[in-house]
């Protein structure tokens, strides 16, 4: 039995939409970084365990490293999940959120492709994508008052 991951996507984000929190709260803190809407379209929920795919699927990709405990955020297309820990680190709602530009630059198919692909070849941290996601974050960090628009296409 082969396992369609575009549809445990979209059954997964059903499931959560009751609790998805909209972007368009963190406005104060992202404005001018990330369009109006954008922050308004991608949304967060905040859960105790990061929904994962089943353990079997992962070690099969080859993706055994995406099950690391200490992960606090997963991104699946509009929506990213936190941990409660990460609920109010403003640096991890901004890594995520140019997860939810790539989703949209590449498209889900396209990113998921891509992703893995990634990660199976240069690692979690080392995967182009998480790179861009890092290098943006770290720039924010940097200077949070520094406003630079990210736009889907700059984050791939």
């Amino acid at each position: 039995m082969s396992f369609d991951i575009k549809s445990w996507i979209t059954a997964t984000n059903l499931a959560h939409q009751h609790k998805r929190h909209s972007c368009s709260q963190l406005g104060t803190h992202f404005a001018g970084f990330f369009s109006p809407e954008l922050l308004s379209s991608a949304g967060f929920v905040i859960v105790d365990e990061l929904p994962r795919p089943p353990i079997d699927v992962i070690m099969q990709l080859g993706l055994g490293q995406l099950l690391n405990p200490n992960a606090v955020g997963i991104t699946l297309d509009d929506t990213y999940y936190l941990k409660p820990k990460a609920a109010g680190q403003l640096r991890v709602h901004f890594h995520e959120l140019v997860h939810v530009l790539q989703w949209q630059a590449l498209g889900q198919a396209s990113f998921i492709k891509r992703y893995i692909s990634e990660v199976i070849k240069y690692g979690y941290r080392q995967a182009p994508l998480e790179e861009k996601a890092y290098g943006f974050e770290d720039r924010f960090v940097e200077n949070p008052r520094d406003a630079f628009l990210i736009l889907a296409k700059d984050t791939i």
